[in-house]
């Protein structure tokens, strides 16, 4: 049974409608992650399920039960829940009472307070901070804070909203590294909403697409990357090269995919004259400066137009008949000497092609 399951969840603010028709369950002990843009209706959707807001329309179950709009059950089921902000709620007080706060407030006995406080200070890495005014501590430390005021209470579900907005590099591996511990260790149900791409891959056992209010898609991290149900999720979770086409021949499940300029051949199901579009991700794109063998099917004759630089890797436009991004290594474009006007082969697999139906407009 789901610990939490929505159904057909909908909220508006005034005229504007923030989620649409929204079902969702999740089961006990998963890290589920939601992304989506700014103002998708990540942060509203996780007010809704905290039972911080009703929503206008649908229900929420926990634990099976029906969670009504008001009352002591409510405040009960609350209790179980905690809630992390994206910007980090820290008083003017010492860390070691930052994070005792929430047990005092539940009458917890001092003697075990203190207990628990110096554990979950240890397991953030702030244990040597107890006596520092929160105030004064960095963004990355005062999140720890907010986690570890959290975790203290020991609560079955965890919500996360953006934790790792606004910091640094260091601070956002270290927040990282928390949440997977405390996935490990504790066994805590966890949704976090966040529009960082990586987080969702190496967090989440599930991950939710959310668009417009609507939950598009779910599916594991190779679902949603990978094979993107629709145009709109494809162009979201960076899948650069989306190439209008018709399929003309299927083969024993190898389509030939025509794009007016070129044939691609890809791994489909769909029949001959199928309007589809043949989507491949900029990683799983090879460059060469001849043709060389390989099992891969698709290899085509390019010129490159543009390259960025983006640290250790590097972004390679290139026109092959229809326009094609490459995503490698910065050391393969030195080597390569890869720059404006260098003709080059783009390789890809079949495999690598993921097929999408192109809808009526």
């Amino acid at each position: 049974m789901s610990l939490i399951e929505l159904v057909d969840l909908s909220h508006s603010y005034g005229e504007r409608k923030i989620l649409r028709g929204l079902s969702l369950s999740i089961d006990k002990g998963e890290v589920f992650t939601l992304i989506g843009p700014t103002g998708a209706g990540k942060t509203t959707l996780l007010r809704i399920i905290d039972l911080l807001e009703v929503p206008g329309a649908g229900e929420i179950f926990f634990d099976g039960k029906c969670i009504p709009p008001s009352g002591k059950q409510r405040l009960e089921i609350r209790r179980r829940m905690s809630f992390i902000h994206q910007k980090p709620q820290v008083f003017n007080l010492s860390v070691y009472d930052n994070v005792a706060c929430g047990l005092r407030w539940r009458g917890e006995e001092k003697g075990r307070i203190a207990g628990k406080v110096d554990h979950i200070l240890e397991i953030v890495g702030l244990e040597g901070y107890k006596n520092r005014n929160a105030r004064t501590l960095s963004g990355g430390e005062a999140q720890r804070v907010a986690l570890a005021r959290s975790l203290v209470l020991e609560p079955e579900v965890l919500l996360l909203d953006e934790p790792t907005a606004n910091l640094d590099p260091v601070s956002t591996t270290k927040i990282e590294q928390l949440i997977s511990y405390i996935a490990r260790q504790r066994n805590t149900t966890m949704i976090m909403a966040t529009h960082v791409m990586s987080q969702g891959q190496q967090l989440a056992d599930r991950i939710g697409v959310l668009l417009e209010g609507k939950l598009v898609q779910t599916g594991n991290a190779i679902d949603i990357f990978h094979s993107p149900q629709n145009e709109q999720v494809a162009h979201f979770v960076g899948m650069e090269n989306i190439i209008k086409g018709v399929i003309i021949a299927n083969d024993e499940g190898i389509a030939t995919v025509n794009t007016d300029s070129n044939a691609i051949q890809a791994v489909s199901s769909y029949p001959v004259g199928k309007e589809v579009y043949a989507c491949i991700r900029p990683e799983d794109i090879t460059l060469a400066l001849s043709s060389i063998q390989s099992s891969a099917r698709n290899s085509f004759p390019a010129k490159i137009t543009q390259v960025t630089f983006l640290g250790p890797l590097s972004r390679v436009e290139t026109d092959c008949g229809f326009r094609l991004v490459a995503l490698v290594t910065k050391i393969s474009v030195e080597e390569l000497n890869l720059q404006p006007g260098t003709e080059v082969y783009a390789t890809f697999k079949a495999t690598g092609v993921h097929i999408i139906e192109r809808q009526a407009s």
